[in-house]
């Protein structure tokens, strides 16, 4: 007698669920995004540090270009989201499931930092224009009026840097987004799956909102502290101009060498604070709405109250 298949979300569906995830959860952390920009750039080209702490340039960024200032750049944010976590969540979701096996054992550790990584670099290829104009709307408010790039929306940006600098300007630092993709999935996405598989194995733990926050708190300690130094590559490559026809930075590994040289060690998790307070909610964020709506999808659409397979 044949096995009869167990139901399961769609892909299409995935990659739909996880968008919208990442595009709610951008939606209340698109400040602290703002804030570790404009901390990543400080200092930039040999300058002083614009901001001591992260409080400071809150405050600053708060006095000086208001509420509505901090959420420069949200639309940007949200397309990065509806492109990169659309993708990222998709793919992944899509693999973990591929490779659970027949009797529902999920995948190990390192099949799921594997898995992690591949969904993460797709991602990232798609999401780099996204990405491009995000940066470059979050940094321009520290920059004198007569530089700022005055961008009105993802869409007049995306246009405006294929017309004035070329189409393969909105892929600028695909390479080191790519490369922070790998390491923050693989160390997101599969310490999420772990943390959660590891909590629910203690006993303590049910598989509801409450576990979901817990592991996607250590999800997202893990993954900023690995993923800072080549963040902070990509922003500075993505924000940067040219000089004399000359680009500030020849790649990643420029970058990283002037910013030890010139900042210090330390300087490559400069912003750490709202890196992790934006990474930390939003992992949160994103996972918690992802989890429910999996689980509605289950039990309104396959009337089933348990998920056979999934984060």
């Amino acid at each position: 007698m044949a096995e009869t298949k167990q139901p399961s979300i769609p892909n299409g569906v995935k990659f739909l669920f996880g968008g919208l995830a990442g595009m709610g959860a951008t939606c209340f952390v698109q400040p602290l995004d703002l804030v570790k920009n404009r901390m990543q750039l400080s200092g930039m080209g040999g300058a002083a540090r614009e901001y001591k702490t992260s409080f400071h340039a809150f405050a600053g960024i708060l006095r000086k270009e208001g509420i509505v200032g901090m959420y420069t750049g949200l639309s940007a944010g949200l397309l990065r989201q509806a492109t990169y976590t659309t993708t990222r969540l998709g793919v992944y979701t899509w693999l973990f499931e591929m490779f659970t096996g027949a009797d529902g054992q999920p995948p190990n550790f390192a099949m799921k930092a594997l898995l992690g990584m591949g969904a993460g670099m797709t991602g990232a290829f798609v999401g780099t224009p996204a990405e491009v104009a995000l940066i470059r709307m979050t940094a321009d408010g520290r920059l004198p009026l007569e530089e700022r790039r005055n961008y009105k929306n993802v869409v007049e940006a995306l246009f405006r840097i294929s017309k004035e600098e070329g189409v393969l300007t909105l892929w600028r630092g695909a390479v080191p987004t790519m490369g922070r993709a790998m390491v923050v999935n693989a160390a997101q996405l599969a310490t999420y799956s772990q943390a959660k598989q590891l909590l629910l194995g203690t006993g303590y733990f049910k598989d509801n909102i409450f576990c979901h926050f817990c592991s996607s708190m250590i999800s997202g300690l893990v993954t900023t502290a690995a993923s800072m130094p080549v963040d902070i590559a990509k922003t500075r490559i993505q924000n940067m101009k040219t000089i004399d026809g000359k680009p500030e930075f020849t790649g990643a590994v420029d970058v990283l060498t002037k910013v030890v040289r010139n900042e210090g060690f330390f300087a490559l998790w400069k912003g750490f604070t709202p890196y992790y307070a934006r990474l930390g909610p939003h992992t949160v964020l994103t996972f918690i709405f992802l989890e429910q709506l999996n689980t509605m999808y289950f039990k309104y659409v396959l009337g089933e109250t348990t998920k056979r397979a999934g984060l």
